[in-house]
């Protein structure tokens, strides 16, 4: 079998049909689909058990969150490749053809594409000033500015997404599972497949073989501070990965230095503008903040 394609399902009765439906229609046919259901409260076990194509293998777990789910689907994967699609994405149906094309012209181990943002309903987001857009064109034209794959992830995770991954068996099998990062355990990944095979990741920056679903009413919340947690840490440890071990003690210094600034510039800025000073609940709340971070530092070393 050429490739297993890996489905985590959760909640998504709406999108998971779409999503199958990519897989089935590939114009590259030989593969197999396994779903691997996170616990599911909605009808999404209904929607996938409506189909009968016998390449589907159905799984249903307990909740254990993404990255649990994506492991153990790719446990079970029997194929030369493995391909992880989220459940409510979906792929271009060349994308299969297109990525093992470029896998045997180049010899890669792992390959991602651009992708397409599209909304609940599946319109997409074409307008240049639309935030995600920006976001997504400043990291790309980073890479494209770099001409290193390394170097532009440390600027930005422009693959997005897991379901953006298509790698060879050897490549999962040496660069091991995901680990249990809630938001950024695609982010933490491809960093490790960078440091395993440097020369054998491709990136199709000029092909949209993929459908990244952003869903309506998304706000700023808890999830959007542990994220950008996440990140700093990541950024953190795949920097300094790549620094001598005669240099890192400098860059540790320089760059930690560097995030404090930016917090108190943040804080003067905030006091001109409001002509309010932090109250003393904020101030200890910074200190205890700080505090614990230098103990975990501490703790580390």
């Amino acid at each position: 079998m050429k490739i297993s394609v890996v489905i985590p399902a959760y909640n998504h009765e709406k999108f998971i049909g779409p999503a199958i439906d990519s897989v089935l229609n590939q114009s590259f046919q030989d593969f197999e689909l396994i779903i691997v259901d996170d616990g599911s409260t909605d009808k999404t076990a209904d929607v996938i058990k409506g189909y009968t194509d016998s390449r589907i293998r159905y799984f249903y777990q307990e909740n254990q969150d993404a990255f649990n789910t994506i492991n153990r689907g790719m446990g079970l994967a029997e194929g030369e490749f493995i391909s992880i699609l989220n459940s409510d994405d979906i792929y271009s149906l060349d994308r299969f053809q297109r990525l093992l094309d470029k896998q045997q012209e180049t010899g890669a181990q792992c390959l991602f594409s651009d992708v397409i943002p599209i909304s609940d309903s599946g319109e997409e987001f074409t307008d240049p000033n639309f935030g995600w857009n920006i976001w997504h064109q400043k990291n790309r034209d980073f890479h494209k500015k770099t001409g290193n794959l390394y170097t532009a992830f440390l600027k930005g995770n422009f693959m997005v997404t897991t379901s953006n991954l298509f790698m060879s068996r050897v490549a999962v099998e040496k660069v091991g599972n995901f680990c249990s990062l809630r938001y950024l355990h695609d982010y933490d990944f491809i960093f490790r497949m960078l440091l395993a095979f440097p020369s054998q990741v491709h990136y199709l920056d000029d092909e949209k073989l993929m459908y990244y679903r952003i869903h309506d009413g998304n706000t700023l919340g808890e999830a959007a501070i542990t994220g950008r947690e996440q990140d700093q840490d990541i950024i953190r440890k795949y920097l300094l990965a790549k620094i001598p071990d005669e240099f890192t003690t400098y860059v540790e210094a320089g760059s930690e230095r560097l995030v404090e600034l930016q917090q108190e510039l943040n804080d003067v800025r905030h006091t001109i503008a409001t002509g309010e000073e932090p109250s003393v609940r904020e101030a200890w709340a910074r200190f205890l903040s700080a505090l614990k971070y230098k103990i975990g530092k501490k703790l580390q070393s």
